[in-house]
């Protein structure tokens, strides 16, 4: 009986890496979909592109690993809180260390991308932009600033290797005592703190990004589709109204010279300018025109209800991330040890509506992983979206805008590394929505409970299920690895702490500007590009 239950479980365990499998290659194709949607047709360069496909599918993967992680540890144990016959002591181990080394993995390549790789190929095309310069000069320049980058990941790396997370029994041992020690610690901990280190300093980025990116884009994405773009036939109107001002305006400015007379300099200015926004409305009469008789626009008005249901759904799905977060931080607030210990908090005292729809959904395998999955995918595709409305910004310099077939290569870079932090940020985000289901998923330990029998008139123990927490003992309950990552430094939980109320504020101002802009242009940025291709224009901002 044991030998053919180890064998359905191993069956079970590869048939859903068998599905995560095929996960991985949907994520592969999104990404080429994406990427090749945005980026510009007159600049696309193969490594660009390759280098931004590989590192959105790294973001995405990664992302995918936190359910997985909560899965595989719930699923070694049954719901009476006794481990299954397969999962013996080893096999936890295999699984455990399994899922570690997936994370090692994956960290280990957002650091080369984001440290040497992304740096390397944007300033490559940094230095292709000027046309005097040959390859090798264009490689020496990028090696140069990409070695700053990597001397960065080293200082990160080392501090996390030797930063004390305990201190020596002995406080009279000598310097070479307490150094030996910081090595024995390092050697124990498998280089998890170095990487932990690291990966959180970048995650305090990604938290910066979050705010500023994502918070915006749960507000804009869902109400912009909800309001629609204007009308390309009201466009059109309004630009040929357009069109007849400025030409008159040009005609006034021109009768001047009729009797020979020169134009003074305030008029040829005022000419040249007229002359200037008369080719930019000329221009985008042409794209009007096309967007209103394609047939795509037909298509997406046929989606029109559809895509204000999915705006109603993202909306509802944003409400109950904020009010989960809000009174997921106000526990912290009321009943965490305080700033010294990161704010942790073990249990809820106040429960939030995430907290609770996960037990309720335990119960039915598998919808407590299809809903964090959801709110995963959610949050990257919102922060995509705020990043598409808001641009790349380097603090009030716009350096970059992001548009469908028109984005150049160094943006879609800036792009994709955005979003690798963004991603290493989401798993604390979840953390601190439920915390307890991101540390044990739905395990259960057994405890003694007494019980008063009339027929011994005595007490009596029995064995209870109870869901594991903080309290349970170490070889009854499995934590996940992200935890272990999550929680190596107490600083960088209360900075994250901080920066979970500072995302409840940017979201309510965005929401409170999304509701009263306008609707969107026909033509997805048009309103600031005054460098309207002649090409065929794309409709599938429509």
């Amino acid at each position: 009986m044991a030998v053919e239950a180890a064998g359905a479980a191993s069956a079970e365990l590869v048939i859903g890496w068998c599905i995560f499998g095929l996960l991985l290659l949907a994520i592969l194709a999104f990404c080429w979909i994406y990427v090749r949607k945005y980026q510009s047709q007159r600049e696309s360069e193969v490594i660009s592109t390759i280098t931004a496909i590989f590192s959105l599918a790294i973001a995405l993967i990664t992302s995918a690993l936190l359910p997985v992680d909560i899965f595989l540890v719930s699923y070694m144990k049954n719901q009476n809180g006794t481990f299954k016959d397969w999962a013996n002591a080893n096999v936890s181990r295999q699984i455990e260390d399994t899922v570690l080394y997936g994370y090692y993995t994956l960290y280990s390549v957002i650091l080369f991308c984001v440290f040497l790789w992304i740096p390397f190929v944007y300033f490559y095309y940094e230095e292709k932009d000027d046309d005097d310069t040959n390859k090798c000069t264009q490689i020496k320049t990028a090696l140069k600033y990409t070695l700053g980058f990597a001397v960065i990941c080293t200082l990160l790396l080392l501090v996390g290797a030797f930063v004390p997370l305990s201190v020596p029994s002995d406080r009279n041992s000598t310097e070479w005592e307490k150094v030996k020690f910081l090595f024995e610690e390092l050697g124990s901990s498998h280089g998890l703190a170095a990487l932990s280190f690291s990966i959180s300093s970048l995650t305090l980025i990604g938290m910066l990004a979050a705010i500023t990116y994502t918070a915006y884009g749960m507000s804009a994405l869902p109400l912009n589709l909800i309001k629609g773009t204007r009308s390309a036939a009201y466009e059109r109107l309004e630009n040929t109204e357009d069109i007849e001002e400025v030409e008159q305006h040009i005609q006034t400015i021109k009768s001047k010279s009729k009797d020979g007379r020169p134009l003074s300099a305030r008029d040829k200015r005022a000419l040249k300018q007229y002359e200037e926004r008369l080719r930019t409305l000329k221009k985008r009469e042409r794209h009007l025109e096309f967007i209103e008789n394609s047939w795509w626009t037909k298509f997406c008005g046929a989606l029109r209800p559809l895509k204000i249901m999915w705006g109603i759904f993202f909306i509802l799905v944003a409400l109950l991330f904020v009010i989960s977060l809000f009174l997921s931080n106000l526990d912290k607030a009321l009943h965490s040890a305080g700033i010294d210990s990161g704010f942790i908090i073990f249990g809820a005292n106040l429960s939030n509506p995430l907290n609770m729809l996960l037990p309720v959904l335990q119960t039915v395998f598998p919808l407590d992983y299809i809903l964090i999955t959801i709110i995963i995918m959610y949050f990257i595709f919102t922060s995509m979206a705020g990043i598409r409305n808001i641009g790349i910004w380097f603090f009030w310099i716009r350096l970059y805008k992001i548009r469908r077939g028109r984005t150049r290569p160094q943006a879609l870079l800036f792009l994709c590394m955005i979003l690798l932090l963004i991603v290493l940020h989401t798993s604390y985000m979840i953390y601190s929505l439920a915390p307890q289901y991101v540390m044990y998923g739905s395990q259960n330990y057994l405890i003694e409970s007494n019980i008063t029998s009339d027929d011994h008139k005595g007490n009596s123990t029995l064995p209870v299920p109870k869901r594991c927490d903080a309290d349970a003992p170490e070889d009854q309950c499995t934590v996940t690895r992200t935890y272990l990552f999550l929680h190596k430094f107490w600083f960088f939980s209360a900075a994250y702490y901080f920066g979970n109320w500072a995302f409840l504020v940017v979201f309510l101002i965005g929401l409170i500007v999304s509701c009263c802009k306008g609707k969107k242009s026909v033509i997805e940025g048009a309103d600031e590009d005054s460098d309207l291709s002649d090409d065929e224009p794309s409709v599938y901002s429509v």
